[in-house]
């Protein structure tokens, strides 16, 4: 049997794809637990610079596999929503949470359908590329439940707090021209895993020091005071300056060559 979600690494890219086509990639337990224990292999590996998040065959992820809804071995308990080790998130969370976490940038290329489960996986990248007739929803109101895929860490920066509960309240559709106009994704591309390549290989020949230090500066400051934001900047600014990959990159420029970081 295939892996419910595949990784690959080449030239410092993570490539992660969710590995249920014959499924429109509908999430199972497996995929759950397969896409948290991505995020933690990934942060364990320094020489990723970057991660492509896709979705194998025509679809991201049609949601949660609804057979998950009468299968018993789903009992969902206190226990079950929970936080998991060295994670604020639960089980279920960390299948979207854990690329928010990973410190380098993850992008995530977008065909077909992103509902449900898939709409907050895919909010847990940093971007998102989607096809222009790619579709997106807050579906959970169908089945009754509300989004709990860590969506209120990730689309509240993305989204205004109206729009957002009228996408979740309705259940509605909306197409990519749409998605794009709402911010709900950053680009259109008739391709958009080779658009997530192509922006992960511009991402890959800078300082990686200074990727990874960009995420934790825009993923934390937007909620801090004035006061702290300004600190944490110097505090990141600090980390990175005189160091070796700093100091490379100046090098690079000044002699016009391509930069040799260390990672």
């Amino acid at each position: 049997m295939s892996e419910p979600v595949q990784v690959s690494i080449r030239d410092h890219i993570a490539e992660v794809t969710l590995n249920r086509p014959d499924k429109a990639n509908a999430v199972d337990l497996a995929m759950f637990d397969a896409l948290g224990a991505a995020g933690r292999a990934l942060a364990e590996n320094r020489t990723v610079r970057a991660v492509v998040m896709t979705g194998a065959g025509d679809n991201f992820c049609a949601g949660i596999d609804v057979s998950l809804f009468t299968d018993d071995q789903c009992a969902i308990d206190s226990k079950a929503l929970s936080p998991v080790e060295s994670s604020p998130a639960n089980r279920f969370q960390l299948a979207s949470y854990t690329w928010r976490q990973l410190q380098v940038p993850v992008i995530c290329a977008i065909r077909g359908v992103a509902f449900g489960a898939g709409f907050q996986i895919a909010m847990g990248a940093d971007l998102r590329y989607a096809r222009p007739d790619s579709s997106l929803s807050i579906m959970e109101i169908k089945w009754g439940l509300i989004p709990d895929m860590a969506i209120t860490t990730t689309l509240r920066d993305v989204l205004a707090v109206d729009r957002a509960k009228e996408m979740a309240w309705s259940g509605r559709v909306v197409g990519g021209d749409d998605a794009f106009q709402l911010g709900l994704v950053t680009a259109l591309h008739d391709d958009p895993l080779a658009a997530a390549v192509e922006t992960a290989q511009a991402i890959c020949v800078k300082s990686p020091d200074a990727i990874r230090s960009v995420k934790r500066l825009f993923n934390t400051a937007w909620r801090l005071s004035d006061a702290e934001a300004l600190a944490l900047e110097a505090e990141l600014q600090l980390g990175v300056l005189g160091k070796q990959n700093q100091l490379e990159a100046v090098m690079a420029n000044m002699q016009k060559r391509s930069p040799d970081f260390d990672d």
